[in-house]
């Protein structure tokens, strides 16, 4: 009787210990398929992240956190934009306002929503960014939370009047960093695609004046001189014409007139909070269809609206309502822009034109 049951028990024993091998080989061999498979990644998110991954987007380091803007230790951010399949210059995408963030509206926060909109390209603004004096404390409570995000793709900040409220536009240049002043000034230039692209100073006091003979002026004619860019566009804040209540402002004449002479295309400034689009002009506002510069005035980044007081020569379409960004295509040779009216408008303003 003994001697079946203690066969019984080395049979049983002799299943288990199998049994614990099998598991222990499982186990072993699951080990090694994670060690050799590559691990498993979460996707970008959307949004700053997403922006990031962009041709020619800015690295990590560049994508700035929190509200204080860009790091301190941050390099102007010149995009490296591939050629086009058969090596034509890039077409450049570069959409923005001017006259932006106040925290008692919401129009900053629409405007942004819009910039958010576009998966490519780049973004400037044209002046009095945050209201109602460009300090630190309304661009980390005003600006920050709306166009704030879209900071990392914002490489063409422009200053206004509003802006240098605050002393020495402290707060501004602080927010965009070297963006705002990567050689020292706040008028600045980068070659995108087939187009040279130029920032200038309107408050002219500010730098010395806007004349040929001041620092600026002579910045900027050796800059024209410089440039190979078969295409020319500017950014400023004060617009040489416009029809809005602060309207004609003569003394940015001097800069219109070195970016005629030099063959420039586009002029897009801010200051009136209206939208306006004139035809081909020289600097003295005559209609000329063959050399003359576009201008568009685009303060339309959420602050209010302005009324027209006299309507100027050659000025084409205007709004007054609507609150809305510009985009601009910059192709070899060429440009198309549309203005990008906030959810809920009507009113938008489309077309195209040759470099000269």
């Amino acid at each position: 009787m003994n001697r079946p049951t203690t066969a019984s028990r080395d049979v049983a024993l002799g299943v288990l210990v199998f049994a614990a091998t099998l598991v222990l080989l499982a186990g072993g061999w699951a080990m090694l398929s994670r060690a050799s498979s590559p691990p498993t990644r979460t996707p970008a998110a959307s949004g700053v992240a997403a922006a990031s991954q962009l041709p020619g987007g800015p690295s990590a380091g560049d994508v700035p956190v929190g509200s204080a803007g860009i790091a301190p230790d941050a390099t102007q951010l010149i995009p490296s934009i591939a050629p086009g399949p058969s090596g034509e210059p890039a077409t450049v995408v570069l959409t923005g306002a001017g006259d932006i963030a106040v925290c008692d509206s919401d129009g900053a926060r629409q405007t942004s929503d819009q910039l958010l909109a576009q998966k490519t390209g780049w973004f400037f603004t044209v002046g009095d960014n945050a209201y109602e004096n460009g300090s630190d404390k309304v661009f980390a409570e005003c600006y920050a939370p709306t166009w704030g995000r879209v900071l990392d793709r914002t490489i063409l900040p422009v200053p206004g009047n509003h802006d240098w409220l605050t002393k020495g536009a402290s707060g501004y240049l602080k927010y965009f960093g070297a963006r705002a002043q990567p050689n020292g000034t706040d008028y600045y230039s980068m070659d995108l695609g087939a187009w040279h692209i130029i920032v200038l100073e309107s408050d002219c006091s500010k730098v010395g004046g806007c004349r040929p003979d001041n620092p600026q002026g002579r910045w900027l004619a050796q800059d024209l001189a410089q440039s190979t860019a078969h295409c020319t566009l500017a950014f400023w804040h004060h617009p040489r014409f416009s029809s809005g209540e602060h309207g004609n402002n003569a003394f940015t004449q001097p800069l219109w007139q070195d970016l005629y002479d030099a063959g420039a295309d586009l002029i897009l400034d801010g200051h009136d909070h209206t939208y306006e689009r004139f035809a081909p002009q020289t600097p003295d506002g005559r209609l000329d269809p063959d050399r003359g510069i576009v201008e568009m005035v685009v303060g339309t980044g959420g602050r209010s609206h302005y009324s027209f007081s006299v309507i100027r020569d050659n000025s084409l379409v205007r709004d007054n309502s609507t609150w809305g960004v510009e985009r601009l295509v910059l192709a070899d040779g060429r440009w198309s822009f549309e203005f990008l009216p906030v959810p809920g408008e009507t009113f938008s303003d489309s077309g195209s034109g040759s470099c000269h």
